[in-house]
């Protein structure tokens, strides 16, 4: 008897094992800028651009890289799965966070996030180098 197979994927991993060690667990990266203040109000693509810019300082404030997300979560404000599934794609394909998006990940729509005018926020887990 063979063992099933999950269905295909666009691209990530259903499971991510990560060895032993170290792991970084990222807070929600929001779309906020320097003074905190969401950027792109009304503009997914803005937000997913400053989104990804905030969550490379963070994993490189820890020694992190892209390649070592083991997993991701992103929220985005939205009922339409086209516009839910549009922005994983935009982090994964159009961001210099793509090799995270290869990892174990899940992307959810929601009715509200935290800031006045935020439409997307990423949660990141990584490994750290040893």
């Amino acid at each position: 008897m063979s063992a099933e197979k999950p269905h295909p994927t666009a691209g990530y991993e259903h499971v991510t094992i990560a060895e032993p060690g170290r792991i970084a667990y990222l807070a929600g990266q929001c779309p906020l800028d320097a003074d905190e203040r969401v950027v792109g109000a009304g503009d997914l693509a803005r937000q997913i651009d400053q989104v990804a810019a905030n969550a490379m300082v963070a994993l490189a404030s820890v020694g992190a890289r892209p390649e070592d997300v083991v997993r991701s979560v992103v929220y985005v404000v939205s009922a339409d799965s086209k516009v839910v599934g549009d922005a994983w794609h935009r982090f994964a394909e159009h961001t210099g966070l793509g090799p995270a998006f290869k990892a174990a990940s899940t992307v959810v729509g929601v009715a509200a996030l935290g800031y006045r005018h935020q439409l997307v926020e990423l949660d990141l887990t990584a490994r750290l180098p040893a």
